[in-house]
């Protein structure tokens, strides 16, 4: 992997967006289903009154937490976390299409979560919005 890219419009075109196939949620982290809640989550934040993970759906249906349902997609280019535009961008034309999105940064990559039933449609934006800028 090559160190992060800096620039908004090379990092647009360089996104490769892919669709995890499996749904998720946002969930609420109870002490009584921490171990199981974390141990699962593809991530975490803690806020003043609560800790989020985000879950497979499939291990909130079981452990009968209710919720929407999103897709991950995943930008693979390696963005520099002080970089500005790709999340702007993103979201931009996501929200032109009616898309809701709500966005995740870490170390490597940046992350889409968008409502389950839109993820292909969301991908084929993001698709379209990358090889616009190559």
């Amino acid at each position: 992997m090559t160190g992060p890219v800096r620039n908004g419009r090379a990092m647009i075109a360089a996104m490769a967006p892919r669709l995890d196939p499996r749904s998720w949620r946002f969930v609420l982290v109870a002490p009584d289903t921490a171990p199981q809640l974390l141990g699962a989550a593809t991530g975490t934040f803690r806020e003043g009154e609560s800790v989020s993970a985000i879950i497979p759906s499939q291990l909130a249906d079981e452990l009968g937490i209710e919720g929407p349902d999103f897709a991950h997609i995943t930008l693979m280019v390696h963005s520099d976390l002080e970089s500005v535009g790709l999340t702007a961008a993103v979201a931009s034309a996501l929200a032109d299409a009616g898309i809701a999105c709500n966005m995740v940064a870490a170390y490597h990559h940046d992350h889409a979560f968008v409502p389950a039933t839109r993820g292909e449609e969301a991908l084929a934006i993001l698709e379209r919005l990358s090889s616009d800028q190559g």
